[in-house]
């Protein structure tokens, strides 16, 4: 079978494409030196259960956990039950603690590292008062922690409700880190990823919540591992890490320009919570090897093609980024279906789909092109372009 096929365009055309050789990469001894990792992993929905919009999740859980062991394999450790996960976007808290429970149990089996999402998503009131939004976060936080996992205290929707301003955000903060037993991980999530998320931490001014922040990490930094910054910001996570306290790290949840802020400079470097990274493992785990040996160029040469792929899968709406991630692992045999749990498959179209098989294709993160091709020709015939 011919490798080439006959790619939609935005122009309401169609192209030959031919992808290029089958890449070649070396599995890690072990996790990164240079810096700390981590890859926010989606789930794999059962296709034989009923996964539409509003229907609980329903997970393929063999597949689901396979894909942590991938990441692990690679070097990375994995962001279990966040945003990537659809956290808020069909994926429900009682299966999301199951999978904070499975998740964690594989990571002892292999010794890898799990962070995990802690929020108030499992609250029904639609007015949530503060004490509220404080016992749900407690409710998740010691399921996350008897799983043995790391929590990331996550941007909560209840919390943006029902706070009146900045106070509101640092005395909820305030509680719920007094109760962790280590350090844990923030999450700045930027309202390009959840537009529920207008306005947090008090204010729509970024100087204004960037000083919150500040303020909140001052004050409780023994109990802060790090801060995973989401707003596709890179001069503001920059000026944000040269403010951080001494031994807290700044994760980057840039998913725009993770090569030159995980790269970094003469003030400093950010660490890595992505989800991008789940999409590009293999190039990515390559490149921060390369950094462990002291190559930049080495480093730059793997990473940097990484990049375009990286802006398409989070390009607006930022938030319908899991569908490409999806759509990535599938074409990298990694599931053997194209479905997502809230039917959320279907949040991109057809155009997009082909420029990220190309630019994936490009960044070299696709790992058996035989199959992806022939997985893209059958996508193409069931919207009526025959190949």
């Amino acid at each position: 079978m011919t490798h080439t096929l006959r790619l939609p365009t935005a122009e309401g055309r169609t192209e030959p494409y031919t992808p290029r050789p089958e890449p070649a990469y070396t599995v890690p001894e072990g996790p990164p030196r240079c810096r700390v990792a981590y890859a926010a992993a989606h789930v794999v929905s059962d296709p034989y259960a009923d996964n539409t919009p509003g229907a609980p999740a329903v997970l393929d859980w063999d597949r689901t956990l396979a894909f942590r062991h991938e990441l692990w394999r690679w070097g990375f450790g994995v962001a279990e039950a966040m945003d990537t996960a659809q956290r808020g976007m069909g994926l429900d808290w009682p299966t999301a603690a199951e999978l904070v429970r499975r998740s964690a149990a594989e990571a002892r089996s292999v010794g890898g590292r799990l962070v995990a999402g802690v929020c108030s998503d499992h609250l029904t009131s639609p007015e949530p008062g503060l004490a509220e939004v404080t016992a749900a976060y407690l409710e998740q936080l010691a399921v996350v922690e008897e799983a043995g996992a790391v929590p990331v205290i996550m941007a909560s929707r209840a919390l943006a409700r029902a706070a009146t301003g900045p106070d509101d955000y640092l005395t909820v903060y305030a509680k719920v880190l007094d109760q962790v037993s280590g350090p844990a991980v923030l999450h700045w999530l930027g309202e390009m990823f959840d537009p529920q998320l207008r306005g947090y931490w008090g204010s729509t001014d970024l100087d204004a919540a960037s000083g919150t922040v500040l303020t909140l990490l001052r004050a409780h930094a023994e109990r802060i591992d790090g801060i995973k910054v989401s707003l596709l910001d890179a001069e503001r996570e920059r000026w944000l890490r040269a403010q951080l306290p001494a031994g807290v790290r700044l994760y980057t949840g840039d998913d725009f320009h993770y090569s030159e802020l995980v790269l970094g400079d003469a003030d400093g470097h950010s660490d890595a919570l992505l989800g991008v990274l789940a999409a590009i493992a293999p190039p990515a785990s390559q490149a921060l090897r390369a950094l462990d040996a002291g190559d930049v160029p080495g480093y730059r040469a793997a990473m940097e093609p990484t990049v375009p792929l990286g802006r398409l899968l989070f390009t607006a709406p930022t938030q319908h980024y899991k569908t490409g991630i999806v759509f990535l692992a599938w074409l990298n045999g990694h599931q053997p279906h194209f479905g997502m749990v809230n039917g959320a498959q279907s949040a991109r179209s057809l155009t997009h789909l082909a420029e990220l098989f190309r630019r994936a294709d490009h960044a070299g993160a696709l790992l058996h092109p035989e199959l992806a091709v022939r997985r893209m020709r059958a996508l193409l015939e069931v919207h009526g372009l025959t190949n």
